[in-house]
């Protein structure tokens, strides 16, 4: 009996190594490919974001899906487009707790300027909501050309929409005097429409290359 354990200990003790191998290689492996895929699409992000008209703002709040995106326009678009979406609401729900609680004296333009801005980014909201549920469909109603084409023309044309609408918030202080209130809200609009602006660049440049 202790001549077969002695025979077979050499077996063993090859077997275990060579299994310890196989997980230290494949440890190996991984440990080297997920930061290398990671940095792939944080580059694929950031040369994306060149062609929208803030890119550094385009590539600091995306950069943190670069996992979710990996290298993939369709996922940048919709990505871009939630982000836009979250800010555009916060908007609103700004709006709506300011137009209760500031106070306009006599100053009704303030007030009417106010109640427009939260009705304008409500509707940007839905059509931000639009563009990501299509989105989302991109390829349900077939694959072909013309299909791809209709669905992300409607992404197109909903979230130029969201861009007025937010656009038209801002205008509509224009005759408002200056004060806290103009000064805070026209900022944060402001920057709201450049997340809407960057998320509309990168469905422009994914709907120009016809992948669906």
């Amino acid at each position: 009996m202790e001549t077969q354990l002695q025979t077979q200990r050499p077996l063993l003790l090859s077997l275990l190594f060579a299994t310890l191998l196989l997980h230290l290689q494949s440890f190996a492996a991984v440990a080297s490919h997920g930061p290398a895929s990671q940095s792939n699409s944080t580059d694929y992000i950031r040369s994306s974001c060149v062609a929208t008209l803030y890119p550094e703002i385009c590539f600091t709040s995306l950069s943190r899906y670069a996992s979710a995106v990996q290298q993939n326009p369709a996922r940048l678009a919709r990505v871009a487009i939630g982000v836009s979406l979250s800010r555009a609401r916060r908007m609103t729900a700004y709006v709506s707790n300011l137009s209760r609680q500031a106070d306009y004296g006599s100053d009704h333009r303030a007030a009417a300027a106010l109640h427009d801005c939260f009705s304008n980014f409500g509707d940007a909201v839905d059509e931000i909501r639009g563009s990501l549920k299509q989105m989302r469909q991109l390829g349900a109603a077939g694959s072909s050309a013309e299909a791809f084409r209709f669905q992300m023309s409607n992404v197109q044309t909903w979230m130029s929409a969201a861009l007025t609408d937010e656009e038209t918030c801002t205008d509509g202080f224009e005759d408002v005097p200056e004060g806290p209130v103009k000064s805070e809200v026209c900022e944060r609009a402001a920057d709201v429409k450049k997340f809407t602006s960057n998320a509309l660049a990168l469905v422009n440049s994914y709907a120009a290359k016809g992948i669906a």
